[in-house]
């Protein structure tokens, strides 16, 4: 049983979402489709900015397509996008130094467990740069950091556990679909916000799901 945030198709995890085939079934959440919207939001917050950053790890396998989408996603909205690379926790430090001479005005925080687990060292060193920041999981603002746009995990573990059920009582995950997760939620940290001296558009607070203050 697997829960990813992205194809699980294209990874090879299964043979089809209908009929995943082999002795694996789960839950993918949508995340390369909703990236550019997490963009579009984060340039609400600071609509002036015309250079953004994007922090992936290269080594995780979507690496690549994360930034392709990102950089499509950035030339339709005039962006100039960098990609900054970092797979190791003494990386983080060069980052934010790397996005200064970039003069980026934001940061982007790619789909990636490592990166994730690093979430409170890196909204502190964004608040302490000034930098806003947004992340595809609320465990990010959660942390401190500036804002989330991604799926809702509840969401999608509610999914995995109804799969479960259906294998503890005889199903085989062979003939079980790939259940899709299409909830998204938008978390802001109006704290964070404050700290960074940003005046977060009332309309966007608005549609937030959850607002931390």
């Amino acid at each position: 049983m697997f829960a990813v945030g992205t194809d699980p198709v294209a990874f090879g995890l299964v043979a089809s979402l209908n009929k995943p085939g082999g002795n694996l079934t789960g839950t993918a959440s949508l995340f390369d489709e909703v990236a550019p919207k997490r963009m579009e939001l984060l340039r609400e917050v600071v609509p002036a900015s015309m250079i953004f950053a994007l922090l992936v790890n290269p080594a995780n396998p979507n690496a690549e397509t994360q930034s392709k989408v990102m950089q499509e996603a950035a030339h339709k909205q005039a962006v100039q996008l960098h990609v900054l690379n970092a797979s190791a926790e003494r990386d983080i430090d060069s980052v934010f130094v790397r996005v200064a001479e970039l003069k980026a005005a934001a940061l982007l925080i790619g789909g990636d467990p490592f990166l994730e687990n690093l979430g409170k060292q890196i909204a502190a060193l964004a608040v302490r740069n000034r930098l806003p920041t947004a992340s595809f999981t609320r465990s990010f603002p959660l942390a401190g950091g500036l804002m989330s746009y991604g799926a809702n995990l509840t969401q999608m573990f509610r999914l995995v556990g109804i799969n479960t059920g259906r294998i503890l009582n005889g199903a085989k995950p062979a003939d079980l679909p790939v259940q899709q997760s299409t909830e998204v939620e938008l978390v802001i940290n109006l704290k964070t916000a404050k700290a960074l001296g940003l005046d977060v558009p009332p309309q966007l607070l608005a549609r937030a799901d959850e607002v931390i203050e």
